[in-house]
């Protein structure tokens, strides 16, 4: 398990008229700061600004969000009607994230499941559903790490991208959780962070947490890794996932489909780890996944200032989308989905 101090990524903090607190994912790694978010604006903000991020991250933050949003309500109908907003809302934060949407989902339901009992008990079970979906994603990445902990072999090099380590989920994570579960086992490997431009999640949030564990850990830049594969430094490629169609088709943070063309064109693994809640199964193949948007400025200005001309323009596509045919195997809690095809998908999660 990796070490973030006393705290967790993020949790609700009391009973019903408590708050949500979670590490400050912005201000890493110069600054460790754990914020509360003691209403559903504030939220908001926090996942639109990337202070929580990671897909299964986002979703617990939403599920507890939906409990902020609806712990006021004085009857039955303002309930109802706070989280149908509330949940609106927070779905506006970001698109492509689909665990967001799911846990928003999966709160309603439980709701609707509720009626008819007293009004009190209605916000403690939501409470406790919110709960539930934190702890049932730690178990998810714990087992996530069981399943995919044996294709990291002693000695190896792995590269991944952005981060998709404890900072991203409940705990443990679900790419880094193969590696710390390899850890935890004695194997030896040394793991390429990406930087991951524009905000530098690599740099920041997945080095950070590796070199806390105390694993060999490398930062390198994104235009680096073609060279480090031809090197014969590299034996295996691991990410995570933010939204997975019916095909396998996977997007995940910007520059991910590039490693997996590196990949395919080295001769060199390239695996997806995530939960089952990062399928959308609605969505046929990854032509149709939202990819969003982000400020121009992210790139413009990027860390120690400007970086591109003041009124040139900047494109900052946040997702792109690594086709199945690209990934040798997806990694999740009900184990691994190989070959990467529509069957294959139905057979391990379902329909």
């Amino acid at each position: 398990m990796p070490d973030l101090a006393p705290h967790r990524t993020l949790d609700w903090i009391g009973g019903l008229d408590g708050h949500i607190e979670m590490i400050d994912q912005t201000l890493l790694p110069g600054q460790f700061k754990v914020i509360a978010c003691h209403d559903v604006e504030t939220l908001w903000e926090a996942i639109k600004v990337l202070r929580v991020r990671g897909a299964p991250a986002i979703g617990v933050a939403a599920a507890m969000g939906a409990v902020l949003g609806i712990r006021d309500a004085t009857t039955y109908e303002d309930l109802y009607a706070r989280l149908e907003r509330v949940c609106d809302y927070l779905a506006s934060s970001r698109p492509t994230a689909v665990n967001l949407f799911w846990a928003l989902d999966r709160m309603k339901r439980r709701a609707q499941t509720l009626q008819g009992r007293p009004l009190a008990d209605i916000k403690e079970s939501l409470l406790a559903e919110a709960r539930a979906v934190r702890d049932e994603d730690a178990a998810m990445c714990r087992a996530i790490g069981d399943a995919g902990q044996h294709l990291i072999a002693d000695g190896a090099g792995v590269l991944t991208h952005c981060n998709a380590g404890g900072l991203a989920t409940a705990e443990y994570g679900t790419a880094l959780a193969l590696m710390y579960r390899a850890h935890e086992l004695g194997r030896r490997f040394r793991v390429y962070a990406d930087e991951t431009r524009p905000l530098l999640q690599g740099s920041r949030l997945t080095a950070w947490e590796l070199s806390r564990a105390g694993m060999d850990v490398t930062v390198i830049c994104d235009n680096m890794a073609g060279l480090l594969m031809a090197q014969g430094k590299i034996n295996l490629v691991i990410t995570g996932a933010d939204r997975i169609a019916a095909t396998g088709d996977s997007a995940n943070k910007i520059g991910t489909y590039s490693l997996a063309v590196l990949a395919k064109a080295h001769g060199i693994p390239f695996y997806i780890a995530a939960p089952s809640s990062t399928f959308d199964l609605s969505i046929d193949d990854g032509s149709a996944i939202p990819i969003e948007i982000r400020d121009e400025n992210e790139i413009r200005r990027g860390p120690g200032g400007l970086t591109a001309p003041e009124g040139v323009n900047c494109y900052n596509p946040a997702f792109d989308v690594t086709p199945a045919e690209l990934i040798h195997g997806i990694i999740t809690e009900r184990g691994l989905i190989q070959p990467v095809t529509r069957e294959q998908v139905r057979t391990v999660i379902g329909r």
